[in-house]
């Protein structure tokens, strides 16, 4: 598979399934919550107009937010057609399918274009509330850190001094 059709696979992939819990989160957690494991894992249904779990809020943040984001995603649509490093390819890739997601929600969700809350449901003991977008992003961070500070490969000849 080249690097391009990995790369549109994982994003589309981190998008469609990002998608699909919303949708499945939206109908089935209005009521209440659903405790996964007592209350220290739970589902429940949050709206954030902020960004990353609800650390940056404020009136007027959204529609900055969402244009940060647009930036953000046609920066690493260049990022990820220029690396030819496999996990900086997945790295990338899971960021930006996790950007893509959230910008969705910006977009799509009431109350209205640029203003969208996103759509967060997983609550896990003392974290914050958050989504399948926000854990591709949070994977893809890791990665793309290890990627990043990970010792250069060496070959034999290197190693023996020659």
């Amino acid at each position: 598979m080249s690097r391009r059709w990995l790369a549109a696979a994982i994003v589309i992939a981190v998008v469609i399934v990002d998608q699909l819990t919303k949708i499945w989160a939206v109908a089935a957690l209005s009521e209440q919550p659903i405790d996964i494991v007592g209350s220290t894992a739970r589902f429940q249904l949050a709206r954030n107009s902020g960004g990353a779990f609800s650390l940056v809020s404020g009136a007027g943040m959204t529609p900055v937010l969402a244009l940060i984001a647009i930036a953000v995603a046609i920066y690493l649509v260049r990022m990820v057609r220029r690396t030819s490093d496999p996990v900086m390819l997945v790295a990338l890739s899971l960021i930006l399918g996790g950007a893509l997601g959230n910008l969705i929600d910006r977009f799509a969700r009431s109350p209205g274009i640029l203003r969208g809350g996103v759509v967060d449901f997983i609550r896990i003991g003392w974290w914050p509330i958050f989504n399948f977008a926000d854990s591709a992003l949070s994977v893809g961070i890791i990665l793309l850190l290890a990627a990043t500070f990970r010792r250069p490969e060496t070959n034999d000849a290197d190693e023996a001094g020659g």
